[in-house]
């Protein structure tokens, strides 16, 4: 009786352990995080299987794109107008506290050296809860988040594979949010990752901008193709640069599905180690790269 009342004691202790194993894409069922459609090209390089993706669509939020998702993203031409708007409409429920935040553009000559939030998201009284600050002058990018003493959280990442970002051309900067942990990435390849303190839940009542100057609140002048944000760490890793490219390129399937391995106790010996080249998951013709099309305004 006592090895069966043992037995019985393990086996739901095994079952009431959460599963960390298997696809990286982390299942919503609070309701939080609707589902996003974007084009399928984008994860054919890593997944064997289509993704049922969660997130939300900030190109859409802020109505520069109307419609369904064309496979060639049309580029918009920012700065005529503040793009703001109260964080209830942008995140109706929020998101998971894990996320990854991907885009897409390039910076103009009278604005390559500002200083200018990528994204932030404040409270009703204007404290800044979370931010991505993109400084062309340090060639630098920051992030921020209100800890769980109200106290700042700041990060500043300073590689020089940064300095690409800011030489006028098209890049994707995205950034990965774990627990304890933000990643940047720059054209796909992981530039720097950082451990961090536990960061706050936000404050639904405040605003959302993105692509504002910090000195002076005013829009930038920069041109964009895509604002993303995943309700999943991994997607940050797991997007490929194809239309960076060519919008014709086709991917080249390289992993099976599985899940990126786990961070464990061995991170601080990997943030010491270089960070390992990206890696080249997109086939092009052996004919010319097409110029980027003229650029469609707000």
């Amino acid at each position: 009786m006592i090895c069966l009342l043992r037995w019985t004691a393990l086996l739901w202790t095994i079952n009431s352990i959460p599963c960390t194993f298997g696809m990286a894409v982390i299942e919503q069922t609070d309701g939080s995080c609707p589902p996003l459609s974007v084009e399928e090209h984008r994860f054919s390089d890593v997944l064997d299987r289509p993704l049922e993706l969660t997130g939300f669509d900030l190109t859409e939020k802020f109505l520069l794109r109307k419609g369904t998702i064309t496979e060639d993203l049309p580029s918009y031409r920012l700065g005529s107008s503040p793009l703001i708007k109260p964080t209830k409409l942008i995140f109706p429920n929020w998101l998971s506290s894990e996320y990854s935040l991907v885009t897409m553009f390039r910076v103009r000559r009278t604005t390559k050296k500002d200083r200018w939030y990528l994204w932030q998201i404040f409270d009703q009284s204007g404290g800044s809860q979370v931010s991505v600050v993109v400084d062309g002058g340090k060639k630098v990018v920051e992030f921020s988040s209100q800890g769980l003493q109200k106290n700042t959280l700041r990060y500043t990442f300073k590689s020089r594979d940064l300095h690409a970002l800011y030489d006028r051309q098209w890049h994707k900067l995205s950034v990965s949010v774990q627990s304890n942990i933000v990643s940047i990435y720059m054209d796909c390849k992981l530039i720097e990752r950082r451990l961090t303190e536990e960061k706050d839940s936000i404050d639904l009542s405040g605003r959302t901008l993105i692509t504002t100057r910090v000195e002076d609140g005013r829009p930038v002048d920069i041109e964009l193709k895509q604002f993303l944000i995943y309700c999943d760490p991994y997607m940050a890793e797991m997007e490929n640069c194809c239309e960076l490219l060519d919008p014709k390129c086709e991917a080249k399937k390289t992993f099976n599905g599985t899940s990126p391995p786990l961070v464990t106790e061995q991170l601080p010996q990997m943030l010491s180690q270089p960070v390992s080249q990206s890696i080249d998951r997109c086939h092009c013709p052996a004919e010319k790269v097409q110029s980027i099309p003229p650029n469609k305004g707000l």
